[in-house]
């Protein structure tokens, strides 16, 4: 199932509501201090209705991909009948929050799993809006639509602006790591 970012159909409103923490201190544990980007990204296959997102943590400064957190925010018994199977394991994973499967994690990705538990994810807010994000993204795959330049959405190009704040090219920052840590198409 392929995941796409949010900024790649709702550009503005992702600039805007994208949430960032910054980490003042790099004590253990946790993360190195350091500017972090929670990019989030939704399922693009018609038809499906997992209600989960992926957060790609982004490290601002360098663009590096630290970690890909999976949240399904539905309880385990909509994931066991979504998946049509009550395999434990593969229910808590797809309930979350857990550390993706699918690409490679960075060093610290443990410590930035706990900071997304103990800050991020307890924000009901956040994960309200996380919620509203998916149906808009959803509707829209729904709808035939594709991301790119269609007035509301635009195709990221490797020489813009980086969608992660941290002020360099898109294609020498997350452009990178989408590639390499298997997210995206």
């Amino acid at each position: 199932m392929p995941f796409t970012l949010f900024r790649d159909r709702f550009r503005d409103l992702a600039d805007r509501e994208t949430r960032t923490i910054i980490r003042l201190h790099g004590s253990e544990p946790g993360p190195p201090a350091g500017h972090y980007a929670f990019l989030e990204m939704f399922c693009d296959e018609p038809g499906c209705d997992c209600r989960r997102v992926l957060l790609w943590v982004i490290d601002t400064a360098n663009g590096r991909c630290e970690a890909v957190i999976n949240f399904g925010w539905e309880d385990a018994s909509f994931y066991a009948a979504w998946l049509r199977e009550d395999d434990p394991d593969m229910v808590a994973e797809l309930k979350g929050p857990a550390l993706h499967l699918g690409p490679a994690q960075g060093r610290h990705a443990d410590a930035f799993l706990d900071l997304a538990q103990q800050l991020v994810l307890r924000d009901t807010a956040y994960v309200a809006r996380i919620q509203r994000h998916y149906a808009m993204f959803r509707e829209d795959v729904e709808k035939g639509n594709r991301p790119g330049p269609r007035g509301r959405s635009v195709k990221i190009r490797r020489n813009d602006p980086c969608p992660c704040g941290s002020g360099r090219k898109y294609g020498k920052c997350c452009a990178g790591p989408a590639r390499g840590a298997g997210a995206g198409r």
